[in-house]
């Protein structure tokens, strides 16, 4: 498995809105403590929809770094409204500038980068040895509106959760000791059939296919936030409406 990039950032103004956020992550040089609430020095400025038990580390493949510099660099200066942080990645391109915001990792707020597992294999439940500690993926990652901030493209957020490319989490099932270069190694493997991609395929693309989402609502290895998902889908027969979360507010 491969080795990691190790990432923390602290809450911080972000660009065009009056409120904070941790997405600004940056590579560490030591080692850090890691427990049940994530990594030592790392934080996130709104608590009731990030960090916590089930959203203790952030993993983000850089694998599709690639993938959204090819996909952004085709924007239009008009298609890309918003303040960028700290310019946005279609000038970095257009100025051939690929060491910007998509040249290294942290672009996304991720804690872990590394190359070679995507939502392609990675299941839930994935059990993983992180240097000392042991992590166990819990979800996948919902988008949120910061990332259009983040990058000063209006429609950020929908563009990565309609592109599968969300990155995941992971619950810390050992406290330990976490260092850059450490190698991310499976352990286990609770649910292999459900990996990120055929979650994500249930929950954004097939929306309402009742078989998924039965077998989702079951699935005791997810959080329990997106199992409610399943269930309130399989209860009232619609989807729920994703305009805030991705759209936000200034």
């Amino acid at each position: 498995m491969p080795e990691i990039i190790l990432l923390t950032g602290k809450a911080a103004p972000l660009p065009g809105s009056d409120q904070k956020s941790g997405i600004d992550k940056r590579p560490v040089d030591r080692p850090l403590a890691l427990g049940p609430e994530g990594l030592e020095g790392d934080e996130q400025a709104d608590r009731r929809v990030h960090g916590g038990p089930e959203k203790a580390v952030h993993h983000y493949p850089f694998d599709h770094y690639a993938a959204w510099r090819e996909g952004l660099g085709r924007l239009r200066p008009a298609e890309a409204p918003g303040v960028s942080h700290p310019r946005t990645p279609v000038g970095y391109l257009e100025n051939g500038e690929i060491t910007g915001l998509l040249g290294a990792p942290g672009a996304f707020g991720e804690n872990i980068s590394t190359e070679g597992p995507t939502e392609a294999e990675v299941a839930v439940g994935d059990i993983f040895r992180l240097g000392t500690a042991l992590v166990q993926v819990s979800q996948g990652r919902q988008p949120c509106w910061k990332l259009n901030r983040r990058f000063g493209v209006a429609d950020m957020a929908r563009r990565v959760q309609e592109s599968g490319r969300t990155g995941w989490y992971y619950r810390v099932l050992q406290p330990g000791v976490v260092a850059p270069g450490d190698w991310l190694e499976l352990v286990d493997r609770v649910a292999p059939e459900w990996t990120l991609g055929r979650l994500w395929h249930a929950l954004y693309v097939d929306r309402l296919n009742l078989g998924e989402l039965q077998g989702i609502a079951g699935l005791d290895v997810l959080a329990e936030g997106w199992r409610r998902y399943a269930i309130r889908r399989l209860e009232s027969g619609r989807v729920e409406d994703w305009s805030r979360r991705l759209e936000g507010s200034a």
